[in-house]
């Protein structure tokens, strides 16, 4: 890997090829493990414009930026969603939308395809209604579903994404099926990872080691039965897996975010590293931001990074984990990511596991998305 300040050697070739514009914060649902931040509500009402947000697209794309996600929050709320995507379907882009399915309609997605979207992903909470509402914190399964099919009916390529949790780990198979009935191309069972709401909610939310394997098992199952018809991506929680993500592929490697106040990130959990300062797009240029301003050239290459990640022989391969998770979990982003089991803080993982998991544990209650109502909740 480059030092850190130096030429950037990347998959992208120094590019950063995947650009996710977070339009808004809003969402109408109340996900128990949304990843926005938990005080998500400030300065709602900065958002960029649309004047604003096309800029962006046209400086990322002469950056060599070739797939765009328009996300949020939710990003159907903004008015000038399909006046976005035609504009970054006229540059070339690959597009991308990710949606809980909350404000679409057969006549926004004739629209939305008539302005050149490519893809849809849509988040799905759960096969059961009950469950599907009750972690969504709003009553939504058959508006979702009813969603699901139209995206199909209109021919639009889909990922069913799907955050696995205790709650509906169990219902893996009646997901599959549901997403094979719907004939989506993707299915993503996406064990939560735990920031901002899941990581307040996460003794409510983390599932067993077994009832992992019991999953994977039916997934491996599935895969034999359906063949090339779908794919299934299962992605177990790095909390199981004795080593960290590969996070983003690096620190401002491949991946840009926009926040809708502007804030360039280099992931979209990045705002919860206390005292790192993330420039905006409303006062630096796009290309300034990613190649030079200290926020994101403060963890690219291994020059940052500590003991044992410094003299580690999967450094390359894991680039020290997620920076995010280590400033959470103990305080100093620089630190080994407590995932790893080489990490000096890695029982601050199998502690959570422990606490999360035991048998004798009562059931909480689950914490919904809401401005300002956990702020003052602590998690350890």
């Amino acid at each position: 890997m480059p030092k850190a300040g130096s030429a950037l050697r990347l998959d992208g070739d120094g590019k950063p090829i995947w650009v996710l514009l977070e339009l808004t914060y809003q969402c109408p649902l109340k996900c128990v493990f949304c990843s926005n931040p938990v005080d998500f509500d400030r300065g709602r009402d900065k958002e960029l414009s649309t004047d604003e947000w096309k800029r962006v697209i046209h400086d990322a794309r002469q950056m060599g930026a070739m797939q765009i996600g328009f996300s949020g929050g939710e990003p159907t709320l903004r008015k000038d969603l399909e006046a976005l995507v035609a504009e970054a379907n006229g540059l070339g882009y690959y597009t991308n939308l990710i949606t809980s399915g909350i404000g679409l309609t057969a006549k926004r997605l004739e629209a939305l395809k008539a302005a050149g979207l490519k893809h849809i992903q849509l988040g799905f909470q759960s096969s059961d209604p009950a469950t599907a509402n009750r972690l969504a914190g709003v009553e939504c399964f058959d508006r979702k579903l009813a969603i699901a099919r139209e995206i199909k009916a209109q021919g639009f390529p889909m990922v069913l994404n799907v955050p696995i949790t205790r709650h509906n780990i169990a219902q893996v198979p009646e997901i599959i099926a549901l997403a094979s009935e719907l004939g989506v191309e993707y299915l993503e069972l996406a064990n939560v990872q735990y920031y901002n709401w899941a990581l307040l909610n996460r003794d409510e939310l983390l599932p067993t080691r077994e009832a992992l394997e019991r999953a994977e098992r039916e997934v491996n199952l599935a895969r034999q039965r359906l063949g090339d018809s779908m794919t299934i991506f299962f992605v177990i929680p790095d909390y199981y897996e004795g080593r960290p993500k590969a996070c983003m592929n690096g620190w401002g490697a491949i991946h840009l975010t926009i926040a809708p106040d502007g804030t360039a990130l280099p992931c979209s959990q990045a705002r919860s590293i206390e005292g790192l300062q993330f420039p905006n797009v409303r006062e630096h240029s796009l290309a300034w931001l990613w190649r030079e301003s200290p926020a994101f050239q403060m963890f690219r290459g291994d020059a940052w990074m500590k003991e044992p990640c410094r003299s580690c022989d999967e450094r390359e391969r894991d680039f020290g984990g997620c920076r995010c998770q280590a400033m959470l979990l103990t305080g100093d982003a620089a630190n080994t990511d407590p995932a790893c089991s080489k990490s000096p803080h890695h029982h601050l993982i199998q502690e959570a596991v422990r606490q999360a998991t035991a048998a004798e544990r009562p059931a909480g209650e689950l914490i919904a998305r809401q401005g300002g109502a956990a702020l003052g909740r602590e998690v350890t």
